[in-house]
């Protein structure tokens, strides 16, 4: 185990579909102090010609298109791991059978838990597979390099299905017990999803190494995984399940199984937020104190003219006019002052992050969004910004309207579960719709006049018309009395059919990397 201290946060910016782009914030507390605050901070750039101000797009719409979902981070183990640690879910149902300790429901936790620690290790395979063909891709080596990549391949394949088989002789023995049908149905669930995992990683895997020769020793690895691929398959239709890819069909029943699945296994680990108004609670108090002295001052008006003149007088009657008039207007006018500071100095929505099995409050999240000059643009956000002559000079010279989201997280390190590896973190996943912008954009598709410089002849040249959308971020980390902060940038290209692309930036390199439009897994 590496002895080096994870990132207290990580981040990852990636389209996730046509019409939504992802901020995945993997918050990881250290242990060092025990509470630990993190700070994120989403600017956007929006140009004025998308019709997007407080008036048109408000605060509550806004929160419409925001997508949150808050979970624990995955527990890291090993393949080898997950078949020879005690701690590992597998070793864990293996012992209940022969101690008989435990409920249903903590071995169904289990079986999920397992599968989600299951899926984590494929996804990191993949990534080394990835991550080995591509430099062998590059440089063209010979198949005695291919040993690395055969030797990661077939061990981990090997693996793989030692943990299946395990997995499947344990429930084999588990359904002779006197199991609940809804224990027994969510063991099935679990073991689809487990096959399905292995389908879907192997495959990739198969996938990346397109590039690389398909002689020698790099048969031998897309054999293994094909193999995996192909038993898998196979055990599915002998168990009459729908999941089973068809090369001609529209594969929607397999869609829609894979899509509950991973829902199913994966629901241990999401969080439950429980809203708080507390923003309403202090609006309400700075709201009782306008009207509070609103009405000081029409009581000591009156109390003036009732000292001045008779309580029947004309003079009377109009200074208790005039007075509750001006009264209204204070009250009024330190309620928008009021507002306005609430605005400046509290959020707009506060939640608890609740565990939804022990119900302990882990610690709490708070949002807020503000328009305009109330978005207050920091300086290094500013500079990162200044990657060309386009946007140097829009900054204060074209309009653009600026909106500013702030999401502050309080984790309690004390109540975190505890691994192997130490605390378990917090995994903050943000899906942002951006459709709301695309409604004023013009046509994608434009055709442009074009002479031909041979015989003048004048014919249509087709133009992609496109906006663009600058995302910057600043993730501040506070523990222990020591801040960490962080920004990162993104544009996004749209057009009226949603997102085309993403543009990454960095202060080091300005110049953008285009990230091609892919769906995340």
């Amino acid at each position: 185990m590496s002895s080096e201290r994870a990132p207290l946060l990580q981040n990852r910016l990636e389209v996730h579909d046509r019409k939504q782009f992802e901020i995945k914030l993997e918050y990881q507390p250290s242990g060092a102090d025990g509470e630990t605050r993190y700070l994120v901070e989403m600017f956007l750039f929006v140009p004025n010609s998308l019709n997007i101000d407080v008036e048109t797009y408000p605060r509550a719409d806004f929160y419409a298109d925001i997508h949150n979902y808050v979970r624990f981070t995955t527990p890291v183990m090993g393949l080898e791991e997950l078949l020879s640690s005690d701690g590992s879910p597998l070793a864990r149902l293996e012992a209940w059978l022969r101690t008989g300790l435990g409920t249903e429901t903590e071995i169904v936790y289990q079986a999920k838990l397992l599968c989600c620690i299951f899926r984590g290790a494929l996804r990191r395979f993949a990534k080394q597979v990835d991550g080995v063909c591509e430099p062998l891709a590059a440089s063209r080596l010979g198949e005695a390099e291919c040993a690395d990549l055969q030797q990661l391949v077939l061990k981990s394949q090997e693996a793989v299905a030692r943990v299946l088989a395990r997995f499947r002789a344990w429930t084999k023995v588990a359904y002779g017990l006197r199991l609940q049908e809804k224990t027994r149905a969510s063991l099935r669930l679990v073991d689809e999803y487990m096959s399905l995992t292995v389908e879907q990683y192997f495959r990739k895997a198969v996938a990346d190494m397109d590039a690389l020769p398909r002689s020698g020793g790099y048969i031998e690895p897309r054999k293994a995984l094909m193999g995996g691929v192909i038993g898998e398959e196979s055990y599915r239709k002998e168990n009459q399940l729908k999941s089973v890819l068809s090369p001609t069909g529209d594969n929607e029943e397999y869609m829609h199984r894979i899509g509950f699945l991973k829902k199913f296994c994966m629901n241990i680990l999401f969080l439950s937020a429980r809203r708080k108004q507390r923003r309403q609670g202090w609006e309400e108090v700075l709201f009782a104190m306008a009207a509070g002295l609103a009405m000081a001052f029409a009581t000591a008006v009156a109390f003036w003219a009732q000292l001045r003149f008779t309580q029947v007088s004309l003079n009377f009657f109009l200074i208790a006019v005039v007075g509750y008039m001006v009264k209204d207007r204070i009250k009024e006018g330190l309620r928008r002052i009021f507002s306005k500071f609430a605005a400046m100095h509290l959020f707009d929505r506060m939640a608890e992050i609740v565990d939804p099995v022990t119900k302990k409050c882990l610690g709490t999240c708070e949002e807020r969004v503000d328009y305009g000059r109330s978005a207050k643009v920091p300086d290094e956000i500013a500079a990162l910004r200044c990657t060309d002559d386009f946007i140097t000079v829009s900054q204060g010279e074209l309009a653009e309207t600026v909106i500013r989201y702030q999401k502050e997280i309080v984790l309690d390190a004390e109540l975190l579960p505890r691994t192997g590896r130490g605390l378990t973190g917090v995994t903050d996943i943000i899906r942002f719709n951006v459709e709301r912008f695309l409604r004023d954009m013009d046509d994608p598709e434009l055709a442009l006049e074009y002479v031909d410089l041979e015989d003048f002849s004048v014919g249509k040249v087709k133009a992609a018309k496109s906006y663009q959308v600058d995302l910057a971020f600043r993730f501040t980390t506070d523990e222990a009395d020591q801040k960490r902060v962080s920004t990162q940038m993104v544009r996004l290209v749209l057009d009226r059919n949603g997102i085309k692309r993403m543009l990454r930036f960095t202060p080091e390199q300005p110049d953008p990397r285009p990230e091609p439009f892919r769906t995340a897994a």
